[in-house]
């Protein structure tokens, strides 16, 4: 899913939440929760959209609707071990998204 895709999605209320996933190095991307499943934002190349900041993503998610949308502070040692477990809490913060 690219930004255009994204926003007219999220203008007829078809995305339930956006989260900003922080990785390792200071990288970030966006995802898009539609129902259970999790849509990587992608850039017009449909390589994922690397994201600098906060502030950046706000910037690039201005046309946007209010919305919950989410801090992510991804796992990297459960990632490589392949230890994602569904039944865990979400390590999500809810920041504002304008």
């Amino acid at each position: 899913m690219n930004l255009q895709e994204l926003t007219n999605r999220s203008l007829a209320g078809d995305i339930d939440e956006l989260h900003l996933v922080s990785l390792e190095g200071g990288i970030y991307v966006l995802e898009a929760r539609i129902g259970q499943r999790f849509h990587p934002i992608q850039d017009a190349k449909g390589h994922v959209l690397g994201v600098r900041s906060v502030e950046h993503a706000r910037e690039l998610l201005t046309a946007l609707p209010p919305m919950p949308f989410h801090l992510v502070h991804a796992v990297v040692h459960d990632e490589m071990c392949g230890m994602q477990d569904s039944s865990l809490p979400d390590l999500g913060v809810p920041i504002p998204l304008h």
